[in-house]
């Protein structure tokens, strides 16, 4: 039985609840391996909408096992408030695990990451403020605070008096803030230990064992592939690596274990914060998108940047995460377009790029090249295989599949669980 990884193959956003929750029931285990509280998914069961912001989707599938991996920062309020939110619609949260390597965010992440970024001004970089960045940074400068910390009351203390030392400079003497007291942060972080301990555990042997039974893995990215903090539009990505590759490090499991790699592409492209987006669209078409997408972030709130669907950077993706198979989303929004331009490439100093260039500075002046395809009118919403979709929506979806180089094996025709067009199995 495999072991798969779902991720978003552009800037976020992609709908990739909605794949993680249509195969939740045919999986053992859903991992969050990386990013924090700044992700979102919004997953529709019947006429019940629900907003994850740091639960793994699977949460939603019954005799599924939510994992939250090693590779994810966790802010423990913001968990406990998620989990009593979906206690209280009657779903069983009882079967969650989170690794005791987990890193922790504390009040000081989150109060550093909203000062630095008014620090900033017009150079902001478009954080969500919660914490994410300041947390990862403690992590590699090995500083961090783990989950596995909040049971040790001693370890803990020297670990945050440890922390404020540097970062009550900062607060006071850079940006002007009073010093934050660490038996205060103390106190609070000891208070979350009781509520969580049963839900910790070595996530990485559990995973590795199931793996090894034969059982169903799958690994949830958040955020999408521009956003990575390697391999994305760099300075304006996450903290963490979404990619492929991010599974393997933020869960424990080897490479070779996985099976399939199947990235999240919308039909069209948007992107949430700053940064540069060749297909921007900021007229009537950008305007219409955003409004029958409903695109405004999960988490964030923030209206999401829309253009058209950008075939260069869904190439990028299916090359740097080894992807295995798309699923497309959103594509009921593109009803009533008469014609739909899909970017194949980029001019860039008056020349023709077809892949992603590696240069800052040559992706921020990349001008698209579009080819105009036909769109249509019927409503596809009802659709259940993908002979019922008009001509013109199937010849998009092939165009897509031929420009983007992996197969689309499955696609949303709507926002509900069972919208969903499956065109070739994932496991």
């Amino acid at each position: 039985m495999p072991a798969l990884v779902l991720l978003g193959a552009q800037w976020g956003d992609e709908g990739k609840g909605k794949a993680t929750d249509l195969l939740g029931g045919s999986v053992d285990y859903v991992v969050r391996y990386q990013g924090g509280n700044n992700a979102g998914h919004t997953v529709v069961v019947g006429d019940q909408k629900y907003a994850l912001h740091l639960l793994p989707s699977g949460i939603l599938s019954p005799g599924c096992t939510p994992v939250i991996g090693n590779g994810v920062v966790v802010d423990p309020s913001v968990l406990l408030s998620e989990l009593s939110g979906l206690d209280e619609r009657g779903v069983d949260t009882s079967k969650l695990l989170i690794s005791g390597n987990a890193h922790l965010i504390t009040p000081y992440h989150t109060t550093l990451d909203k000062v630095s970024e008014r620090f900033l001004g017009k150079r902001k970089i478009g954080t969500t403020g919660r914490g994410i960045g300041p947390a990862y940074a403690d992590k590699i400068n090995r500083v961090g605070i783990r989950v596995q910390d909040l049971f040790d009351e001693s370890i803990l203390r020297q670990k945050v008096e440890a922390a404020l030392d540097n970062k009550n400079q900062v607060l006071a003497k850079l940006y002007n803030r009073r010093a934050i007291a660490a038996d205060q942060v103390v106190e609070e972080l000891l208070g979350y230990a009781d509520p969580l301990s049963g839900y910790v555990a070595d996530t990485t042997l559990l995973l590795n064992n199931a793996i090894d039974q034969g059982q169903v893995v799958l690994f949830e990215g958040g955020q999408g592939t521009l956003l990575d903090v390697d391999h994305g539009t760099y300075p304006f990505v996450t903290s963490s690596n979404p990619t492929a590759g991010g599974a393997c490090t933020g869960t424990g499991v080897g490479p070779t274990k996985i099976n399939r790699v199947i990235g999240i592409l919308k039909a069209y492209t948007t992107r949430v914060g700053a940064g540069p987006f060749p297909t921007e669209l900021l007229d009537e078409d950008g305007e219409k998108l955003r409004t029958i997408g409903g695109e405004r972030g999960v988490t964030t709130g923030r209206d999401r940047r829309c253009g058209w669907f950008d075939a260069v950077i869904a190439r990028y993706a299916t090359r740097v995460n080894g992807l295995t198979d798309f699923f497309l989303t959103k594509l009921d929004v593109l009803t009533g377009w008469e014609r739909i331009p899909v970017c194949v490439a980029y001019e860039i100093d008056g020349k023709r790029v077809e892949e992603l260039p590696y240069s800052q500075t040559d992706f921020h002046h990349a001008k698209p090249i579009y080819e105009t395809l036909p769109g249509w009118s019927e409503d596809i919403t009802q659709a259940k295989t993908f002979d019922e979709l008009p001509k013109n929506a199937q010849k998009y979806v092939q165009a897509l599949e031929e420009m983007s180089g992996a197969p689309i094996s499955a696609i949303g025709v709507g926002p509900g669980r069972d919208e969903t067009i499956q065109i070739n199995s994932f496991l």
